[in-house]
Formats: structure tokens, C-alpha cells, sequence
């Protein structure tokens, strides 16, 4: 039965999905996986959990791909463990020790590769990670007892037995492979059968290594502790035992048990005494890292704590804040407040800002320096009130460089509640610190940023070239929303780009994607004329050098391009580039700001280009963001949708709040509805200049004008709503004609329909058609096989395109004549796999 469950089991994993194989110890879980492994082509990656180190983070994946792993961060664990699987198929075995971290990377990591994971029953995971592995799984494998011909064939295999011997074996054994063959080798030496009172799972393995001799049985249980493949010095004089009796294999890494079960189930068949014991010896023959794993679990909490902290001074980094915190969190053992500090310090580096929080909350003062550190903390973890209340204490009299921590803290939170007391904050704190630390300058720059103060942008720069990376990226950040908020797109754009850069090569993954995708954001809103890496000529960025070289994928740990769409061609269509890179971003394991703005992004190309279909479905479920919001109302208005994109739009400043606002416009106007009323405070220029044309019903032309090199997309909808709204004929035309001009000229496929809707309600008929040569495509063609390619009807294309029905089909049949079609949907695969049959880039009209 293992071998046809393998054979289900290969059937789902021919696309990405989770394969789960449950069944009791012994059931055959492990031989299924590893019949799947060996009919899998290419590479397997194989790891699992382990019994006695459930508690160590990202473990059952590490084993697996071989490499140390970000546990803290399990957008990042899902990733870095993906970018290793890719093609392949990663297995792991006893998913029920696995750590919670690989728990929790296995939905995200089951929409890209292929999983097969085993899980004995019954089993402690909690009730909540159950429900996650079962919802994200492909198949729920149960391993069935083996059926009584296959139970007595695997017992004549393992030993002779008599009719009736064979008989008590497979009644006892109940078709349970493992004790099938434990119980055939026990009665094949004489031995008997155990009695129906025993587990007879637990006897078959005891029984078995019950034949071993002491050393080998010590051995076996070291590697169960142990976790991983071990020398055969360490071992003892049982390794060669191990080796002998087919219990252990001999790998580049040292002695790997066969079965990692069995090899578990030894070290707890030792009695308390025996296992402490064998945990200290493993601590002298291990690194202080895995040393004080196994003082700790043999209860010398602090000889633990005195190896973490040796093996602390010799690590940096995340491994480094991984081991304060480990000597913090010791149970019972008394900890210098210096180690808390350090701990908290090395945590907040690494990206933790709830652990070094967390370490600094004892109940007992630690000291000024504390109290700023947790402050900075649970700043950065989003709870300013919080911040303030543990900052507060700080007395003025403090060394400088506290007192400097403790006003940044206090400058950030006043800035999140309220805005206008933060200036006056700031004028104070910098009366009391004329040449400001790296850390408060930005703090000051951000404060000046939010009101807007002439050389804010060159402040934030400054901030995000100096000071510890935290504060630079978070420096960078504010600089990239404000300026996206000021409809600057083009410095945004560029901004990211050079920040996410940045921030792959110090492997700061979470960072990196969320720039590269408000970078994407930008270019989407700016109509894809800004898609290029680098930016537009002439755009240079603040406090930066215009077109710096974006992050290429050879940079990047993992093979991630944040700037440039890989193997893109040289003369490209912008959009499609953008499309490619976007669309690449939504299908990572993404932080939910990264994964915000890179939906908004790939949703906006689609529906501006006439896949709204795939619109809707992208932004389904991903609306919790602003951006992703208002692309959905978006969308909706550019379905011919205006009752769905109707709603109450977004309060506060900037420019997302402009648009969403702009967008309620046009929702009420296509519904003939009253529109929404007033224009909120803290817009850029063109949001207020076209808000104000639609209180007033004129200035449109005047509104398109200042979205000029901005954003042609809103530049085309203000003329869109010129014409609509002009009473001259001869000014509407004009406007509808030069946004169509626009709109063709950009790739903004369903708003050229919509001109060339409001052409004909003049009696202006706007079809046009690209010159015929041989089998190319006209422009119009390929954009109708476009849309026929995403599943779109007749008469959806006609309304997105602004043409009629029969136009429509005049199209299909040219295109089917001339790609050797029988059918539309053929032809529409041919126009796209055949790049003969496109259109020159100038003739897409």
C-alpha cells in the first residue's frame, strides 16, 4: 500500500501543493516519502522534526536545505527556504516535532514548490496549526494498515515462520509494517509473541534495540539527541556497531541513523538519570552553541547560560541575538543587566523588536539605558503610547547619548499622535541638541517631513545615508511615502530602487521587497512611463544620484530582482516590464506592506491594460492596504462597474486619499448619483486642481495639464472628464481626441475605450487600424486578442475597447486569417507565442 500512496501522492505534486501523510508510528509514512523521493526527478531536499529539539526554530526546514535559516521572520523563513527547493520537492519527515517556525512556513511555502510532509497520529500539535496544515494542503494522506496478503508477505520476507506462528504475528501486529517486522523477527528467533496487553509498536522497537549492545544503544540515543549526523568519535565504540546492524549510515557529515524514529525512540527508552547524563557528555563534545541546548535539557540552567554566552561572543548578527535571548530566558538563573541590554540590542538589529522588548521587561529598573532600548523596541514593534510610558523616566541628567535616544523616542510618538505638538517638541529637542546623533536627526527629519518644511527631503536623505541601518531604512521609508504622497512618483521610484539595493546586500530581505514593491506602485501610478530601471532621465532622486544600477539578481541571496525585470529585452513594452516584476513580487512570500503595494501595483497594470479579469482575482482577498483598496474601486470603475466602485472615500492627506476621492467621483458620475462633497486637506497639487474641476463642473483641461509628466493615467481622466463635461462640442472632441492620444500612447487600454466612447457619442468613429503587412497584426488586433486570451466575451471587449460588437469580430476573423486559426482561442495563442506576428511598438494604436 506505501507504493501506491506514493504514486497518489506524486500525481498531486505534479504543480506546487502540500502532500500530507498521516498514519500511527510505524505505519509506513517514512517509506512512502521515500519511494516519492526516489520517483522524483531532480533535486529532493529531506529534513523533519525531531523529538528532543522541538523548541529550536526553522530546525525541520534547516535540516532539509542544509543551511541556517531566519526563524524570526517567517515571510523570510518561506522565502529563503524557496529559493533553495524551487523546482525540486522538499520532504520532511515527523512533521508532529516540528518547531512552530516551519509550522508556519508551510502554507506559505505550499503555493510555490513541492511539499510532502509525514505526520504521525495521534499527534500534539495545537488545534490552530492543524487547521493551517489542513487548509493548505493539496491531500490529506491517511496510510492505511497494511491488507492481510501484504502483512504476510513482509513477515515470510523478515523471518520462517509456521502457519500458526505467522498467524499470532500478523493478529498482533495489525497490519502495522513496523511491528510486522519486529514481531516476525522476535518469533523467528524463538522467542514467542508478546501478549495483546503491549503496545505492540513500543515492544517491536524496544525489542529491536534490545538486541544492541550498550554502546550501540548509547550511540543510537546520542544521535537521537543530537538532531543531526554526528562523527563516529563522538559516538564511541558503538558507532561501528550502528554501522553493522543497518541502524546508522556513513555521510559526508558523519553517522545519520537510518530512521531518525528509531534513533529518537532510543534516547526515550533512557531513564531520567541516564538521559541527563548522556545530555552532559554531548555538551562537552559539542560547540557552545549546541552545548548549552544540552546543559539546558539536562538541567544545568547555568552552565547553559555561561556556554550561550560564550557562544554569543563568537557569533554576530541574527545567531548572536538568538543566543543572548536564549541566556535571558533560562528559567530560575540570574542575569547581568549588562546581557539584557546586549541581548536587546543584538534583537533589535536583527529586525525582533518584540523580543528585545520582551527581554528588557522584568520588572525590576535596569537602568536609563534600558528604558530608552525598550523604548526604541516597542517604537519600532508600533506602539508608541507604549514607547512614550517607558522612555518617559529618562532624566534629563542622563549621559548625552541616552538623553538623545530618550527625545527621539518621545519626538516619534508625539509625531504619531499629534502632529502639530511634535513641531514644538522638535524646535525644543533641538535648542538641547544642536549637532543632533544620527538617530534623533532622522527623527527630527521625519517631523519636518510631516509638515512639509522647505528642505525635508534633503533632511531625510541625510537620515538615510548615515546612522545605524534601522534608523536609515526606516529614514528611507519615510522619504519614499511622502514623496509618493506628494505625487512625486519618479524620485519615489527611484528612492526605493536605490534602498532596496541597499538592502539586499545586507540581506535585509523584508526591507528590500517592501521598496521594491512601492517602487513598482510608483511606476504603475506614473502609467508605466517610469517602469525603466533607474527611473526617468532627468528625475534624480534627493540626496541621490539619478539611474544608479539596480539590484541585480546575481546580488541577491535570494535570486530576487528588485529593480530590473530578468531577461527582459531591450526595447521592451515599459508596462510589460513592470507587469513581469510586479506580477514576480505578488508571488513571493512578502511582508504584509511589501505585499500591499506590490498587488496594487500588478492589479493596477491589469486593469489599465485591459486584463481585469486577473485584476479582480489578484486584488481578491489583498484589499486590507490602502493601495490595494483604491486599485480595487479602481478596477471596478474600469469594469463598467460603477455601483461596485462606488464608496465613501479615504479621509486624511496625500495622494492615495486623491485619487480614492477621484475615483468616487467617477463612480457617482457613470451612476448618475450625487457626488461625493468636499476635498480634504493635505492633497498634492493635481488631486486639489482636479477635485476642485469636478466641485465646479470646468478646468478639467487646466487639471490634466498638472498631472503633465506625473501621471498620464490621471492626466487621461481629467480630459476624459473634460469631455464629458464640456458644453462646446468642438472643446469636448478635442480633449477626447488628445486623450486618446495619450492613453494609446501608454498602453491604458480600456481608457482609450472610454475616449473613443465619448468620440462617438459626437459622431467621431476612432477604429483605428494599423497598416496590414503579410501575417503581422494590427494594433487593435493584438489588443483584442489580448483580452480574448484572458477570457474575455465579445461584448466586455467591445465596451473596453471602445468599439462595437461586429468591430470586434472584424478583428477576430482578420486575425484568425491571418495566424492560420480555426478558432479564437487559438489565434489568441498564436498572436502571444509567435512575436513575428506583433505589431511594431509605434503601430499599437
Amino acid at each position: 500500500m506505501p507504493q501506491d500512496l506514493a504514486a497518489v501522492a506524486a500525481g498531486h505534486l505534479r504543480r506546487p501543493g502540500l502532500i500530507v501523510v498521516a498514519g500511527p508510528p510505524g505505519a509506513g509514512r517514512s517509506t512512502v516519502l521515500h519511494r516519492l523521493a526516489g520517483a522524483t526527478p531532480g533535486a529532493v531536499h529531506t529534513g523533519g522534526g525531531l523529538a528532543m529539539l522541538t523548541a529550536v526554530p526553522a530546525l525541520a526546514l534547516s535540516r532539509a536545505v542544509r543551511a541556517r535559516l531566519p526563524a524570526h521572520d517567517i515571510p523570510l523563513l518561506a522565502e529563503a527556504v524557496r529559493s533553495r527547493v524551487r523546482g525540486g520537492l522538499l520532504i520532511l519527515d515527523d512533521l508532529q516535532y516540528a518547531d512552530a517556525a516551519t509550522l508556519a512556513a508551510l502554507p506559505l511555502l505550499a503555493v510555490h514548490c513541492r511539499v510532502a510532509v509525514a505526520l504521525r497520529t495521534p499527534h500534539r500539535l495545537a488545534g490552530a496549526a492543524e487547521a493551517a496544515l489542513r487548509g493548505a494542503a493539496t491531500a490529506w494522506l491517511d496510510v492505511p494498515p497494511l491488507d492481510p496478503d501484504a502483512a504476510a508477505d513482509l513477515a515470510r520476507r523478515t523471518a520462517t515462520l509456521d502457519a500458526g506462528t505467522l498467524a499470532a504475528v500478523l493478529a498482533r501486529a495489525g497490519g502495522n509494517p513496523l511491528a510486522v517486522v519486529a514481531l516476525a523477527r522476535q518469533a523467528g528467533t524463538g522467542r514467542g509473541v508478546p501478549g495483546a496487553d503491549i503496545d505492540q509498536v513500543a515492544y517491536a522497537i524496544a525489542a529491536a534495540l534490545a538486541d544492541l549492545p550498550r554502546p550501540a544503544r548509547t550511540a543510537l540515543a546520542a544521535l537521537g539527541l543530537l538532531g543531526r549526523p554526528a562523527p563516529a568519535a563522538l559516538l564511541g565504540q558503538g558507532a561501528a556497531d550502528l554501522l553493522a546492524a543497518g541502524l546508522a549510515a556513513d555521510t559526508p557529515d558523519g553517522l545519520q541513523p537510518t530512521s531518525g524514529y528509531v534513533a529518537e525512540t532510543a534516547a526515550g527508552l533512557l531513564d531520567g538519570a541516564a538521559r541527563t547524563e548522556l545530555h552532559r557528555r554531548l555538551a562537552d563534545l559539542t560547540p557552545p552553541a549546541e552545548a548549552a541546548q544540552h546543559l539546558a535539557a539536562a538541567g544545568d540552567l547555568p552552565g547553559a547560560h555561561r556556554r550561550a554566552l560564550q557562544a554569543a561572543d563568537r557569533a554576530t548578527g541574527a545567531e548572536r541575538a538568538a543566543l543572548l535571548l536564549f541566556a535571558c530566558d533560562l528559567p530560575g538563573v540570574t542575569v547581568d543587566p549588562r546581557v539584557r541590554l546586549a541581548a536587546a540590542d543584538a534583537a533589535l538589529a536583527a529586525g525582533r523588536p518584540h523580543a528585545a522588548a520582551r527581554v528588557l521587561d522584568t520588572g525590576t529598573p535596569l537602568g536609563v539605558e534600558a528604558d530608552v532600548l525598550r523604548g526604541e523596541a516597542l517604537l519600532q514593534a508600533g506602539d508608541p503610547a507604549a514607547a512614550r510610558r517607558a522612555a518617559q523616566p529618562v532624566p534629563d541628567a542622563g549621559p548625552a547619548s541616552v538623553v538623545a535616544a530618550r527625545d527621539r523616542i518621545l519626538l516619534l510618538a508625539d509625531l504619531a499622535a499629534d502632529p502639530a505638538a511634535a513641531a514644538d517638541t522638535a524646535d525644543k529637542i533641538l535648542a538641547r541638541h544642536p549637532h543632533p546623533p544620527p538617530g534623533l536627526a532622522a527623527a527630527l527629519a521625519a517631523v519636518r517631513a510631516a509638515h512639509r518644511t522647505p528642505g525635508w527631503e534633503d533632511d531625510l536623505a541625510r537620515a538615510a545615508a548615515a546612522g545605524d541601518p534601522l534608523t536609515a531604512r526606516w529614514s528611507a521609508w519615510q522619504l519614499v511615502e511622502h514623496l509618493t504622497a506628494d505625487a512625486r512618483l519618479a524620485d519615489a521610484a527611484s528612492v526605493a530602487r536605490d534602498a532596496a539595493a541597499a538592502c539586499a546586500a545586507d540581506l535585509a530581505y523584508s526591507w528590500q521587497t517592501r521598496f521594491a514593491a512601492a517602487a513598482d506602485f510608483a511606476d504603475a501610478l506614473a502609467g508605466h512611463a517610469a517602469a525603466a530601471p533607474g527611473g526617468e532621465p532627468g528625475h534624480a532622486a534627493p540626496g541621490g544620484d539619478s539611474g544608479r544600477a539596480a539590484l541585480s539578481a546575481g546580488s541577491d541571496p535570494f535570486a530576487f530582482s528588485a529593480g530590473a525585470d530578468p531577461g527582459a529585452a531591450e526595447g521592451a513594452d515599459p508596462a510589460d516590464v513592470l507587469h513581469r516584476r510586479a506580477a514576480d513580487l505578488t508571488d513571493r512570500s512578502l511582508p504584509p506592506d511589501a505585499r500591499g503595494y506590490a498587488t496594487a501595483a500588478t492589479a493596477l497594470v491589469e486593469a489599465d491594460t485591459g486584463l481585469l479579469a486577473a485584476a479582480r482575482a489578484r486584488l481578491t482577498g489583498h484589499t486590507d492596504h490602502p493601495a490595494a483598496a483604491w486599485v480595487a474601486h479602481e478596477a471596478a470603475w474600469l469594469d463598467g462597474q460603477p455601483d461596485r466602485a462606488a464608496h465613501t472615500p479615504a479621509e486624511g492627506g496625500g495622494l492615495l486619499t486623491g485619487l480614492d476621492h477621484i475615483t468616487a467621483q467617477w463612480a457617482a458620475h457613470d451612476r448618475g448619483a450625487a457626488a461625493p462633497t468636499g476635498i480634504p486637506r493635505g492633497l498634492p497639487g493635481p488631486a486639489r486642481r482636479t477635485l476642485t474641476a469636478w466641485a465646479t463642473g470646468t478646468g478639467f483641461t487646466a487639471a490634466a495639464d498638472t498631472w503633465a509628466g506625473t501621471a498620464v493615467r490621471e492626466q487621461v481622466r481629467c480630459l476624459l472628464a473634460a469631455g464629458a463635461h464640456e458644453p462646446d462640442p468642438g472643446r469636448a472632441v478635442a480633449a477626447l481626441l488628445a486623450a486618446e492620444q495619450l492613453a494609446d500612447t501608454a498602453g491604458l487600454t480600456v481608457l482609450a475605450g472610454r475616449a473613443r466612447r465619448g468620440l462617438r457619442r459626437h459622431h467621431v468613429h476612432r477604429d483605428t487600424r494599423g497598416p496590414r503587412s503579410g501575417t503581422q497584426l494590427t494594433g487593435r488586433e493584438t489588443d483584442v486578442l489580448r483580452l480574448v486570451a484572458a477570457g474575455e466575451p465579445t461584448r466586455r471587449i467591445a465596451g473596453q475597447l471602445g468599439i462595437s460588437a461586429e468591430t470586434v469580430d472584424t478583428h477576430i476573423r482578420a486575425a484568425m486569417r491571418k495566424l492560420g486559426a480555426r478558432t479564437r482561442t487559438e489565434a489568441a495563442a498564436l498572436a502571444f507565442t509567435h512575436p513575428d506576428a506583433q505589431p511594431p511598438r509605434e503601430d499599437r494604436r
